[in-house]
């Protein structure tokens, strides 16, 4: 696997010697092992290492900043943005809010994560030229959405991405936020990690739209961490890559926080996404539910891996996890392996997996109301993933992602 990687880490910027160390350093201690493969249990449906050799001969560091295009903006409603262009940070606009309560501005690299076993992380740390910094201060509740506009240039054939973020909401804050990735179809591989801090009476809303198709492969890792009486609500809809990973680590670290992922993926033909989860209640009176949903077409394949961990101290846990998929085709494949690890004894947790083919009595139905096949096919598919949206309270925004859904479910 290392002679895949073509890497001139002195094509990168760096601020002093000891931070040349630092990135040789854990480039070194990825090269050891190297790509995550099916024998790591957390890629035992996702063999990253497989998967990138057969689709890559040789992966280059990207070194080209250059950027001089305008990007189209969505109209649909109302929004600030931070741009990033190949997971760098490159502008921000901000004009709805306060700007003395929204701090911005470009991150070169996180603190050192607590993630044992994940050897993307040193890749990360060895190769990132940046990404954003986010914090919103106290008492302060965001009027419009920002949405984090990824743009991918056309340049990235057979190059890493590395980007790093943090994301900081102080006590009583709100804040809804919308990644959206745009930009020209080049085979590249994305490696970003996020960090989140949710302060005390705070709520963050995430939402993770994918709509266009990409020959990108994707990962990117969540580390958050939750005060007391806080709440994150993470929204994904995905479709169009051909390797996408999402791995969100939650820590509800005080009482009466709370913890929502919801997950609509329509995987087209040889497309491979994978949602994996772990939610640790850390807190007595904290709630988490997740619900991931996939419908997936002819040779795609669809992962969830979520587990949900109950710390002794944390009594009167409330934990639902669940994952839907809808084959439309014998050659799909759906893996679930949903987990529960607790160790208090007054708590409601559940969870549980389904996979099936679409309703023929639902179908039949509809047609005998004179719907045509194809379309009742569609508006089944449609209503499957758009419970995922359902608790959204903007109505521009809620009807701007159905749309999205039913551009997705139209492309089927």
């Amino acid at each position: 696997m290392s002679q895949i990687f073509n890497i001139d880490l002195k094509k990168i910027f760096v601020s002093s010697d000891e931070e040349a160390v630092e990135r040789k350093k854990n480039f070194e201690l990825f090269l050891k092992t190297g790509l995550p493969n099916k024998k790591d249990e957390n890629w035992k449906f996702s063999d990253l290492n497989f998967i990138i050799s057969k689709n890559f001969k040789q992966i280059t560091n990207n070194d080209d900043l250059k950027f001089d295009k305008k990007i189209k903006l969505i109209d649909d409603f109302e929004h600030n943005y931070i741009l990033l262009v190949n997971g760098i940070f490159k502008s921000c606009d901000i004009k709805y809010e306060d700007k003395e309560k929204l701090k911005v501005e470009s991150l070169k690299s996180l603190e050192n994560l607590s993630l044992p076993n994940n050897n993307l992380y040193y890749l990360n740390k060895a190769l990132s030229l940046g990404g954003f910094y986010l914090e919103v201060q106290k008492d302060y509740k965001c009027k419009k959405p920002i949405i984090i506009y990824n743009y991918f240039t056309s340049n990235l054939d057979n190059k890493i991405i590395n980007s790093s973020n943090h994301i900081k909401l102080n006590q009583n804050t709100e804040l809804t936020l919308i990644e959206y990735n745009v930009g020209e179809k080049s085979k590249f591989l994305k490696n970003t990690f996020e960090k989140i801090d949710i302060g005390k009476d705070s709520s963050f809303k995430n939402i993770i739209l994918q709509k266009s198709k990409s020959s990108g492969y994707f990962y990117k890792n969540i580390t958050g961490s939750q005060a007391y009486n806080s709440s994150y609500q993470n929204f994904i809809l995905s479709s169009g890559l051909k390797f996408n990973k999402i791995e969100i680590n939650m820590n509800l670290e005080k009482e009466n926080s709370n913890c929502y992922i919801l997950s609509g993926l329509s995987l087209g033909k040889e497309e491979h996404q994978e949602i994996k989860t772990r939610i640790n209640h850390l807190a007595p009176n904290c709630k988490s539910y997740q619900k991931i949903k996939n419908v997936l077409e002819s040779d795609s394949t669809g992962v969830y891996q979520g587990k949900i961990f109950v710390k002794e101290i944390a009594q009167k846990t409330d934990a639902y996890q669940l994952s839907k998929a809808l084959i439309l085709d014998d050659q799909a494949e759906f893996n679930a392996k949903p987990e529960l690890e607790i160790y208090a004894d007054d708590v409601k947790c559940s969870h549980g997996s389904t996979s099936g083919s679409i309703d023929e009595n639902a179908i039949h139905y509809l047609m005998t109301r004179g719907i045509e096949l194809p379309a009742a096919k569609k508006l089944l598919i449609n209503g499957f993933l758009n419970e995922i949206f359902e608790n959204i309270p903007e109505e521009k925004l809620k009807f701007f992602l159905e749309k999205s859904i039913k551009e997705q479910v139209d492309g089927i």
